[in-house]
């Protein structure tokens, strides 16, 4: 039997992930270790996920292994060996504030992470498919000198420009930005997995996310914006917007479609591969914009204050071009809208709400 390995196989797109391959007939081995607690405290922890997983599907196996540990990262991979026919990394530390707390922890984690998989991976399994979450943030702050202009619920981009009609490709130039050190050090790991695509002639691909969501996101203030969101306003708990005036632009992914494009890219896959993966103009929306649609379909008023601080190398205005992935897959299509994405969370964080009552 086929195998496919899922790194941060609790979080919100390793969950996934390991449900979607899992449904195809493959057996999973999932490997996560809760950092998430550590990075974002106990209300982060993705425990329940595991335990849910394990429940549930027959054919998945959890392995609690912190990714970076070479000697038994290797020590799995050699075990599973040529039986492993994708692997999708999808651990990670995700938020600029927490890189600027712990930089060693950060780099080790994404960076020193990622090298360990990916040469486990060039010794026992050559042949598996390599697919590597990365971030737009790879861009650093880039896209912050674009021509935007403020309208009354959101930034946007002057109608003019080339961007306008479909969002930001992958000519983007990386260089001369100020990334954060979340960024530096994905970065780092986007390089590595292209690297080892072209070098060793491995089938990789790299997958720049825009915010990446879904019912499955245990959401915390520094990262998981619809999720938090969300959990604020059914919790009525203050939330914190940082900088450019609430109206800062941010296309969201359902998780189902992003493992969906990661299932397209295995079955093609391409050594070295680059794409912008994101909600792009088909879903995405301003933090005051989603305010107001949350309010309308929970029925209650969101506390909210808007500092005038925005974080060291954060977007004002992102919408992803999926246009390069469309093209070489065509058979892929969204099947979530913002609407149909903040539905699910609304009911998944009522029930887990009333599962802690």
């Amino acid at each position: 039997m086929s195998v496919v390995i899922v790194t941060g196989s609790s979080g919100l797109i390793g969950s996934e992930t390991v449900r979607f391959f899992h449904d195809k007939g493959y057996d999973v081995v999932g490997i996560d270790n809760d950092l998430r607690q550590y990075f974002f405290g106990k209300e982060a922890s993705t425990h329940w996920n595991t335990l849910k997983l394990k429940r549930e599907l027959k054919r998945f196996t959890h392995e609690a292994i912190d990714i970076r540990d070479q000697e038994g990262i290797c020590d799995l991979f050699r075990e599973l060996g040529r039986a492993v026919t994708v692997v999708v990394h999808t651990a990670a530390q995700p938020s600029h504030d927490w890189a600027a707390r712990e930089p060693f922890t950060d780099f080790t984690v994404n960076a020193n992470g990622t090298l360990t998989l990916l040469e486990a991976t060039r010794q026992f399994c050559p042949e598996a498919t390599f697919i590597f979450t990365s971030t737009n943030k790879v861009y650093g702050d880039t896209p912050n000198r674009l021509p935007l202009v403020e309208q009354p619920t959101r930034w946007e981009i002057n109608q003019t420009h080339d961007y306008f009609k479909y969002g930001i490709d992958e000519s983007m130039s990386i260089d001369a930005s100020k990334h954060s050190l979340f960024g530096a050090s994905k970065v780092a790991a986007d390089i590595l997995v292209q690297e080892y695509g072209r070098y060793f002639g491995m089938k990789t691909g790299v997958f720049r996310g825009g915010c990446l969501t879904g019912p499955a996101h245990s959401g915390a203030e520094l990262h998981g914006f619809l999720a938090y969101l969300v959990k604020c306003n059914l919790n009525q708990i203050p939330y914190r917007i940082f900088g450019y005036k609430g109206k800062q632009v941010r296309d969201n992914i359902h998780s189902y479609d992003l493992v969906n494009a990661f299932w397209h890219f295995s079955q093609n896959p391409q050594s070295g591969a680059v794409y912008n993966m994101g909600g792009s103009r088909h879903s995405n929306c301003s933090v005051l914009e989603a305010i107001h649609s949350i309010q309308e379909m929970t029925g209650k008023e969101m506390k909210y204050e808007v500092l005038e601080q925005a974080r060291s190398g954060d977007h004002i205005w992102w919408i992803s071009d999926v246009r390069k992935f469309q093209k070489d897959f065509p058979h892929w299509a969204f099947r979530y809208d913002l609407k149909s994405i903040l539905n699910e969370i609304i009911e998944a964080s009522s029930s887990r709400i009333k599962i802690a009552a």
